[in-house]
């Protein structure tokens, strides 16, 4: 009985999680527009930022973000949520916001989060996700998040089953994060590990860059 309430508990916070993540403006890294704009305008008024103001959310402003969170007490992600709209006193559009996906989506890509990246750093997990959306957004692709994720052989974790363990709450808010708008690949459609891939043609394409154990290519 009491593992059957822990397993219930366990399931509410996670749900919980997932349900106040959505559905709020944010931009983070990848993000464009004029949100992107005002927050760079803010930081450069406050000093945080000396860069171009081009409404481009790059590694200039994610800096940036970090130091006016830090220096404000807010949790230093990268991601510019409500909270830390509201300390640079500005509002978001959302007009560079969340991609548009239905929750089930949601938690199938934070499952393939969990499956693929358990283990790796945050940033990674957001890489991974990230990967999910360029691929729907690519022409040789599937156009859904479920297309590309069950296209076949295209995750390890849909291979061995473990696309359906249950995804933790940083799983679930790599997905999120993810679909705000934050790419910490800059586009790539591809990652591997290099010490276990075993396909040769992975390792033609050009590496863009790595997070932990991961390569991250186009």
């Amino acid at each position: 009985m009491m593992r059957r309430w822990a397993a219930l508990l366990c399931a509410a916070v996670l749900l919980l999680v997932f349900t106040t993540a959505r559905g709020q403006a944010a931009v983070a890294w990848g993000s464009r527009g004029d949100d992107v704009y005002r927050v760079q305008a803010k930081l450069a008024q406050y000093g945080y930022y000396s860069g171009a103001q081009d409404g481009v959310f790059g590694q200039a402003t994610y800096d940036a973000v970090v130091w006016f969170q830090r220096r404000n007490n807010l949790q230093p992600d990268g991601v510019v949520g409500s909270a830390t709209a509201a300390a640079l006193g500005i509002s978001l559009s959302g007009a560079s916001g969340p991609a548009a996906a239905t929750e089930s989506e949601t938690y199938l890509l934070a499952r393939l989060v969990h499956g693929e990246a358990r283990g790796e750093p945050y940033t990674g997990k957001v890489a991974v996700a990230a990967v999910v959306l360029n691929r729907v957004k690519s022409a040789a692709f599937p156009n859904t998040i479920s297309g590309v994720i069950f296209q076949t052989g295209a995750f390890d974790c849909v291979i061995d089953g473990q696309i359906w363990l249950t995804p933790d709450s940083e799983s679930l808010r790599a997905a999120n994060d993810a679909l705000a708008g934050w790419d910490p690949t800059g586009g790539c459609i591809y990652y591997y590990n290099p010490a276990t891939a075993t396909s040769s043609w992975i390792w033609s394409r050009e590496v863009r860059l790595s997070i932990g154990a991961h390569s991250f290519a186009v």
